[in-house]
């Protein structure tokens, strides 16, 4: 478990001594750990669910993806940290975008985005929502593959 806290610490240095920077250090602590644990795949949209479930976390979605899309989250430290992160000489980099319904007018980020799954009857094609993407490092590890994700943002239309 020491390379844990020697992984963290400087990527918690990133983060203000106020009380929030103090909670977003914990949040992204857990949330590192959380893709690294098999309990779940590195798909985004189970993160929280591990975080709720594994560590016990009471965060609720909203606050979790806007902590999750904010630009000053320390991806580029982490990147700088990763030994060699190519499989078989290449890199490999996945792109995911995740759709989050809303029903309020005066929200932020929201569009009529398509939604490629709605094939059920009562659900829209185009649906009033946020899109956000995701990029992250893909990488083998013991012959499984991880998503160490890079960066998020909104998708604006």
């Amino acid at each position: 478990m020491f390379i844990l806290r020697d992984l963290f610490s400087p990527l918690q240095e990133e983060f203000s001594n106020n009380e929030q920077g103090q909670k977003r250090k914990v949040w992204f602590a857990y949330t590192l750990l959380a893709i690294v644990v098999p309990f779940t795949s590195s798909i985004i949209s189970n993160l929280l669910r591990a975080l709720q479930t594994l560590f016990g976390l009471d965060i609720q979605s909203q606050r979790f993806y806007t902590f999750m899309a904010s630009p000053t989250l320390p991806w580029k430290t982490m990147w700088g940290m990763i030994p060699s992160p190519e499989t078989e000489e290449r890199i490999f980099v996945a792109l995911d975008d995740s759709i989050k319904p809303k029903s309020g007018r005066k929200i932020f980020g929201c569009g009529h985005f398509h939604d490629h799954v709605a094939k059920g009857r009562n659900q829209s094609s185009y649906p009033w929502s946020q899109c956000i993407l995701a990029i992250g490092l893909l990488k083998k590890v013991k012959e499984r593959w991880a998503c160490l994700p890079l960066d998020y943002r909104f998708y604006m239309m």
